[in-house]
């Protein structure tokens, strides 16, 4: 009987986890079924340009693993049964695994502030996107428009936000500093970049209320005919209603090879798992650490199969990468514990080198035949052996 592995979630992650699997394993003993709701790939980095008006390339998950083996299932997944080894789907079937990658991402999280799931947009997945591009569409000349949260997605939706309508009013309000944990020379790049785009900076805004007019910042109300929403994910709840070991927000904790602690048959990438990074600081949310956790968990899955050794390097940060509208951007250099460095690339080169980067992202995900490793090894044990090795 083939080994049955289950990949749920087509994002980054969960993508390049069923390209790598693929790749890896011969597939007259495995069988890997990838599960996703949305029919296409869908490249989250970019939804700032979605909600723009900017046209997306589509890439058919159907098309893209035409021919690699990875079956691919279009539907929404409901339930995930750990001990029965079965994933519920929207339609009512259930799908059985003897390994399981989770790979369900995350959404915006409102953080318990009132008003935001009423009044607020956000740019946490496709229809989200789609729905503030609507909204853009709406608004006449002068409306100010608010983005709450000063990371990479509040930076990179004011400025393309900014730069796509000039006409609009457009702010930015963060808890802290906008873009503070950058270096002193990405710091001041980005102030140039944002009072030539006329965006107005409100620092040290603590964000207590969202209305339909404005967003409240303690005595300070600051007017909103549109606000964007970008302060925190949340991943979905379906960990967290499982017997996996999950953190307080629902992350599924897993050991070096994004194997799950609790259950060795289930493996977690992306923004879905809690993994220790440098200094034992939990790896943050972001494609940056998405995809090497993939890599991390196809060939540790891969090798545990095959009986061969079974990689656990740390995995670490190397750059953080921002867009400033379409032709201007930041790249950051960071050490390996994410802390920046002296070595920043800014404007239209910074611009080009972020977008090779997410090119380079969603072609290697369009592409899984293509990429290394390209040797496919045989699964050396039989079913119930190979349970009893990926326990070990």
């Amino acid at each position: 009987m083939k080994h049955r592995i289950v990949v749920l979630g087509a994002g980054y992650a969960g993508a390049i986890a069923a390209g790598r699997l693929a790749k890896r394993l011969h597939r007259d003993d495995v069988t890997i079924t990838l599960v996703n709701a949305d029919p296409d790939f869908v490249e989250r980095v970019r939804m700032h340009q979605l909600a723009t008006g900017q046209e997306l390339r589509k890439r058919p998950l159907h098309e893209v693993y035409a021919g690699t083996g990875v079956q691919v299932v279009i539907d929404r997944v409901t339930a995930v049964d750990a001990e029965r080894k079965q994933v519920a789907l929207a339609d009512g079937q259930t799908i059985a695994y003897d390994t399981l990658v989770y790979a369900l991402g995350s959404t915006g999280a409102d953080q318990g502030v009132p008003g935001v799931a009423e009044h607020a947009h956000s740019l946490a997945g496709k229809q989200a996107a789609l729905r503030l591009r609507a909204r853009l569409a709406e608004l006449s000349a002068g409306a100010p428009v608010v983005v709450v949260g000063g990371g990479l997605t509040g930076i990179e939706a004011a400025t393309e936000i900014a730069e796509a309508r000039p006409d609009l009013a457009v702010s930015i309000a963060a808890r802290g500093g906008v873009g503070s944990w950058l270096s002193e020379k990405a710091q001041q790049h980005l102030k140039k970049v944002i009072d030539r785009l006329g965006i107005t900076v409100h620092d040290h805004a603590d964000i207590t209320r969202v209305t339909a007019t404005a967003v409240v910042a303690g005595a300070t109300e600051i007017p909103a005919a549109l606000t964007v929403w970008t302060a925190g994910f949340a991943v979905h709840p379906i960990a967290a209603a499982t017997t996996l070991t999950v953190s307080d927000t629902g992350r599924i904790v897993v050991d070096a090879t994004m194997r799950s602690v609790s259950h060795p048959d289930v493996y977690a990438v992306g923004d879905a798992a809690l993994a220790d990074g440098p200094g034992g600081v939990p790896l943050r949310m972001a494609c940056a650490t998405g995809s090497p956790m993939a890599w991390r968990a196809g060939d540790a899955i891969a090798a545990r199969l095959t009986g061969r050794p079974v990689p656990d390097e740390q995995i670490g940060y190397a750059t953080q990468c921002i867009s400033l509208g379409r032709r201007d951007g930041i790249l950051q250099k960071v050490t390996f514990d994410d802390q920046p460095t002296s070595t920043v690339l800014t404007g239209r080169l910074g611009a080009r080198v972020k977008e090779f980067i997410c090119a380079g992202a969603a072609w290697s995900v369009g592409h899984p035949t293509l990429m290394m490793p390209s040797r496919r090894r045989r699964v050396v044990t039989t079913e119930a052996e190979a349970d009893q090795l990926v326990a070990s």
